[in-house]
């Protein structure tokens, strides 16, 4: 029905706290809350990590994934443009950024095998819920 996933933004050190988000939803399942539950569950993991920052790239056009991330609570942060080709032409890619952490530093990222078990079915039972 869908998948999500978080990888990081960039290798240097001072990024390490951002990862970029991508969720994609099979057309036959749209509207049953599948991407709002993968985002919750992803989100709950990251949080429980300590990254600070979740950052997504849409391909532009694309209203639908971009009133999602608004709906999600994403901030738009900018559009690189013609930066991908796609279908034989280059397209802008538009930039959103859902905010992990208060302001401040965070503690160090923590890897997700090194998560308490109860933390992570937490996450998973969160975005679970909201899947009609």
């Amino acid at each position: 029905a869908g998948f999500a996933y978080a990888g990081l933004h960039r290798k240097r050190s001072a990024y390490r706290w951002s990862v970029e988000t991508s969720v994609y939803v099979d057309p036959d399942y749209k509207r049953c809350g599948i991407g709002r539950g993968l985002y919750t569950a992803v989100f709950a993991l990251l949080k429980a990590q300590n990254y600070a920052n979740a950052l997504a790239g849409i391909t532009l056009p694309n209203d639908e994934s971009t009133a999602f991330h608004k709906r999600m609570g994403f901030t738009h942060i900018g559009v690189y443009p013609g930066v991908g080709s796609q279908f034989g032409r280059w397209r802008a890619t538009e930039w959103w950024n859902y905010r992990l952490c208060d302001d401040g530093e965070p503690a160090e990222p923590v890897a997700l095998s090194k998560l308490d078990g109860r933390v992570v079915a937490g996450a998973l039972a969160a975005g679970q819920a909201l899947v009609r």
